[in-house]
């Protein structure tokens, strides 16, 4: 058995629409977006490794979903390594901070860069290698010379 809907069909020009989405009397805040990039260098403020301390208490905002929003996740000037680093909403640099020693229920937390604080200046092992293997061939380069020169 075939069963038929009726639509009403009603001229284009009648109809009037108005969409509101936003009142604009009423200010939108959020506490996660609103300092957007605003507080975050264009560079990376600090490297994967790097010691760092907390600046502030980190209190759940609701991303972490096994404890309640508000709980204390890690007491101001715990003590830190930056593990990995990466972005939020493509905007907002995350420095994944690895806590060691601590009697909080977790252990790595997510922190913006005004969060924290360097204990250690940042030493780029890669850029020393890189720097010491050059110095390394040119020596090298000026021997083969002498003893070609010799020869």
């Amino acid at each position: 058995m075939v069963s038929y809907r009726v639509v009403p069909v009603v001229p284009l020009s009648l109809v009037k629409e108005e969409v509101v989405l936003v009142d604009p009397d009423v200010k939108l805040y959020d506490s996660v977006t609103a300092g957007r990039s605003g507080r975050d260098e264009d560079e990376a403020k600090f490297h994967v490794g790097q010691k760092v301390k907390l600046l502030e208490d980190i209190v759940n905002d609701g991303t972490y979903p096994h404890s309640t929003i508000g709980t204390l996740m890690m007491p101001k000037g715990s003590i830190g390594y930056i593990k990995t680093m990466g972005d939020f909403l493509q905007v907002i640099r995350v420095y994944e901070v690895h806590f060691f020693g601590t009697d909080m229920p977790i252990d790595a937390v997510g922190c913006r860069e005004h969060e924290l604080e360097a204990m250690e200046d940042y030493v780029d092992e890669m850029a020393e290698e890189i720097a010491f293997m050059k110095a390394h061939r040119e020596k090298m380069q000026r021997e083969r010379e002498e003893r070609e020169a010799q020869i």
